[in-house]
């Protein structure tokens, strides 16, 4: 059995996060400032206890803070929650990218050929 660090398990819990689109749009309304979870709630039509549950999610991973002001909880964006998740990911876009310039050289090479042999050979 494969034992996860700290580290990783942060990693799972961002991409979890990340996984639904009703918490990719709370971040992205958040992107504007601070909210409370009423006013989070209302675009989505979903009831407190719901967009909560989101909120927790995204609380978890390091993606957002909720703060104390007397019974109202504002919730803000912790951009650094992304940076690990963006690092992963870049990881791979680099790796991909060069597999994909393999791949067009690869296929420039083989066009080339075919040309090469459709051609009409010319005596001099």
């Amino acid at each position: 059995m494969v034992k996860y660090d700290t580290e990783s398990d942060r990693l799972s819990n961002t991409f979890a996060a990340l996984a639904d689109p009703t918490r990719r749009e709370i971040l992205l309304y958040l992107v504007s400032g601070e909210a409370t979870v009423k006013e989070l709630a209302e675009p989505f039509n979903m009831s407190l206890p719901g967009i909560s549950k989101h909120l927790k999610v995204l609380e978890k991973a390091g993606l957002i803070e909720r703060g104390r002001e007397a019974q109202w909880r504002p919730c803000k964006i912790r951009p650094d929650g992304l940076k690990e998740a963006s690092g992963w990911l870049d990881h791979y876009k680099h790796f991909w990218e060069e597999s994909l310039d393999r791949l067009d050289a690869y296929l420039q090479q083989l066009q080339s050929q075919k040309e090469n042999q459709e051609r009409p050979e010319t005596k001099a």
